[in-house]
């Protein structure tokens, strides 16, 4: 009697599973969203991992970003977290649909172990500032370790 019934309450759960399944489906209907009034920038990447380097090598890397707004984007200053990383940046309004770039210069000069230099854009982009960053590790030349 007891295998009836679970032999029962099987087929009725399966039944109502597979009738789930063929449920009709449901028109959604989708809208083009709007681009922001303004400039906006958008990088092609916003960290850059330079691996592991020996102390006093210079990484330079080029960021790459561009205006997906509907006006000129204009960077106008680029902060630093260290004197030690120097930034330049594409000077002239970044037209919408367009790219620029921002090259950073990292040295390891006097920098030992993990290291994580952030550079802070300044623009009249609608999100407002924007950070890329250079991340990696500083290792100490061997010579330089025995003198200490």
């Amino acid at each position: 009697m007891n295998k009836m019934l679970l032999l029962a309450a099987g087929l009725a759960f399966t039944g109502t599973a597979a009738h789930a399944q063929t449920a009709t489906p449901v028109m959604v209907k989708t809208t083009k969203v709007a681009k922001p009034a303004g400039p906006q920038i958008e990088f092609m990447e916003v960290k850059y991992d330079f691996g592991t380097i020996k102390q006093g090598d210079v990484v330079d890397h080029t960021f790459k970003f561009k205006n997906t707004g509907t006006q000129p984007l204009v960077i106008s200053n680029i902060g630093v977290s260290c004197g030690c990383t120097t930034p330049e940046w594409t000077k002239a309004p970044v037209a919408p649909g367009k790219t620029g770039t921002i090259s950073a210069k990292f040295n390891s000069a006097g920098k030992e172990g993990m290291q994580t230099k952030v550079l802070t854009i300044d623009s009249n982009s609608t999100g407002g500032s924007a950070t890329v960053s250079l991340v990696g590790e500083v290792k100490v030349a061997a010579s330089a370790s025995a003198q200490k």
